[in-house]
């Protein structure tokens, strides 16, 4: 029997126990958490410990292996995005194309003896706000077989600045593979809200550019492809923190951003406002959607540089929702905003209905606020709310939504907000 002298100390550093280190008695001795976990790492650098993933490894299917006889084709990838978003067409080609394209590089060793090596084709969506562009990629990872992250790009800013370091764009593809190198190099990254590290300006200045200019040169090696360290955790990177590298030249990189005014640069290039007699080019520019005559050189006037739309090849836009696309939006798509408000009241055992007034003023106060399709779902949750809180304790069994329900308490809550 160990003596009371010997279990209150750790035998191995001599430390006393506390709450914040916690000892293992023995029966001849105690030891500290600190002391087994540093037991632990020495093994496990030895090789005598294999970490859980690598045992793991050994048991489980690869559940990111691809083949040719089971690649969904770009007809096959479209018809799926049309079940959740509407309208779109261009986009949805280009990004099923790119997909598709991206499967066939990945299985191009094993398919191909010739020594043609297949480039990488990066993608740029350019669309207003509520257009589909974060929602087009949410949809097409629900049918990949490769390992999907979406990143945001405001929060990135240049290396050794308060922020998250480009580096850290990879930590989310990391996550969805837990953490699996070998699947995260052959994944897709969609970089949301790319037009926010567009440059500041021209103009030289004292001060550096660490969240626009600064991003996007850091921007450059990912998307080329290059062997980058990642802090596994994410976050700023420390010298005693312990990184992972990854090889991002099987990675394929899908950007989007609303890029706001970026239409001012198009007229200007367009050359819009001709005066004279000849002005038939101007005639025939449809002003009302000057996005879809987008072109690299407007990207670089907008403030994104050469180096970056070089290693973008693909430049596709999303067309402004007109009021019948709004419409559809509503109540077409598999999971439609009407369908998940029937859904939430279903499951209190409500049946819930609308009249086809109310979805022609949702989208009517959705296009006289210009919130796109994002709005549709903020209307309709201001409509809903007095009857979200009350009706689960009402003991109603069906529910009808009209007009004029729709008017009055959209209107008394917009009031609300105004005063």
């Amino acid at each position: 029997m160990a003596k009371k002298e010997d279990t209150d100390k750790c035998c191995l550093c001599g430390r006393g126990e506390s709450p914040a280190r916690p000892l293992l008695t023995g029966r001849n001795g105690s030891v500290c958490a600190e002391c087994v976990q540093q037991a632990y790492n020495l093994c496990k650098d030895a090789g005598f410990v294999a970490d859980a993933n690598s045992r793991n490894k050994k048991n489980m299917p690869d559940k990111w292996a691809i083949d040719f006889e089971t690649l969904p084709r770009p007809t096959e990838i479209k018809s799926f995005l049309d079940q959740y978003v509407i309208g779109q067409d261009d986009a949805k080609r280009y990004l099923s194309v790119a997909v598709y394209n991206h499967y066939k590089r990945l299985l191009q060793p094993a398919r191909s003896d010739d020594e043609v090596e297949i480039e990488k084709s990066n993608i740029i969506l350019v669309g207003r706000t509520g257009t589909g562009k974060t929602l087009l990629a949410r949809t097409i990872a629900k049918m990949l077989k490769v390992p999907f992250a979406i990143v945001d790009a405001t929060v990135l800013t240049e290396a050794g600045y308060v922020g998250e370091d480009v580096e850290s764009l990879l930590v989310r593809l990391l996550q969805a593979t837990d953490y699996d190198v070998e699947a995260a190099q052959r994944g897709i990254v969609f970089i949301d809200e790319i037009d926010k590290i567009a440059r500041k300006g021209d103009n030289p200045s004292i001060t550096r550019d660490v969240s626009g200019e600064g991003v996007q040169q850091g921007l450059l090696k990912l998307l080329e492809g290059s062997v980058v360290n990642v802090p596994p955790q994410g976050g700023r990177k420390h010298p005693e923190q312990k990184m992972i590298s990854i090889d991002t030249k099987n990675i394929l990189f899908i950007c989007g951003g609303a890029f706001e005014g970026i239409e001012r640069k198009i007229a200007m290039r367009l050359n819009t406002h001709v005066v004279g007699y000849n002005n038939d080019a101007a005639a025939q520019v449809d002003r009302e959607n000057l996005l879809q005559y987008i072109a690299p050189q407007d990207l670089r006037s907008f403030g994104l540089i050469p180096e970056i739309i070089g290693r973008l090849p693909i430049l596709t836009h999303l067309e402004p929702l007109d009021r019948d696309a709004l419409r559809r939006i509503l109540t077409e798509p598999r999971n439609s905003i009407i369908r998940q408000y029937e859904k939430l009241f279903d499951i209190d055992g409500v049946k819930l209905t609308f009249d086809d007034e109310v979805l022609d003023y949702v989208v009517d106060m959705a296009i006289q606020y210009k919130l796109g399709a994002r709005g549709l779902r903020s209307i309709v949750e201001t409509i809903m709310i007095d009857a979200m809180y009350e009706v689960p304790a009402s003991g109603v069994k069906k529910m009808h939504i009209t007009r004029q329900y729709a008017a009055e308490k959209f209107e008394r809550t917009s009031r609300l907000h105004i005063s």
